[in-house]
């Protein structure tokens, strides 16, 4: 029976040690996250265990995630990590085109349009985006999103709205 090895270290024996890696700046976000919502849902009721409050949920995820980052900042710490690099600005800036996009068409065109535009638009976050492949997951996700929210669970998402001509 082999034993699997450890992978090897990518750095050399002698590389500087790195102080602020990407496991630490991830651990501190999530302890920053965690943190805003553990303030955010401190006014909801905890409830008891036999009736369970709406504060329940989102604390008990909120230490969750704040435990883990707690863990991961500490393990970045105690044994270093890669070091930041440089990173484009072209994910975070197209998937918050893409978020603004949607919010700013939902109700003037409705979901069979700012659904389609959202994935589209978020699609060009990545240079590996094929954009057959984009514009079929498009189709298929919006197809779905209105099935899901407008039939299944029976909310008032318009789906379509043409002024004048039609509204869904």
């Amino acid at each position: 029976m082999a034993v699997d090895a450890a992978p090897p270290d990518p750095s050399p024996p002698n590389a500087p040690r790195v102080l602020v890696s990407k496991d630490l700046l991830a651990g501190l976000a999530l302890v920053v996250l965690a943190t805003f919502a553990l303030w955010a849902s401190a006014r909801l009721p905890m409830g008891t265990l036999r009736s369970v409050g709406p504060g329940a949920m989102p604390r008990g995820t909120a230490l969750l995630i704040l435990g883990g980052g707690v863990v991961l900042s500490v393990a970045a710490v105690v044994k270093g990590g890669t070091p930041l690099g440089r990173w484009s600005l072209r994910g975070p800036l197209f998937v918050s085109l893409a978020v603004a996009a949607f919010a700013f068409t939902i109700r003037w065109v409705g979901l069979a349009v700012a659904g389609p535009l959202v994935v589209i638009v978020s699609g060009a976050a990545s240079d590996e985006t094929r954009p057959v492949e984009l514009v079929v997951f498009a189709i298929v996700m919006t197809a779905f999103c209105i099935g899901l929210f407008r039939f299944a669970l029976g909310l008032p998402i318009p789906i379509l709205i043409l002024p004048g001509i039609v509204t869904i």
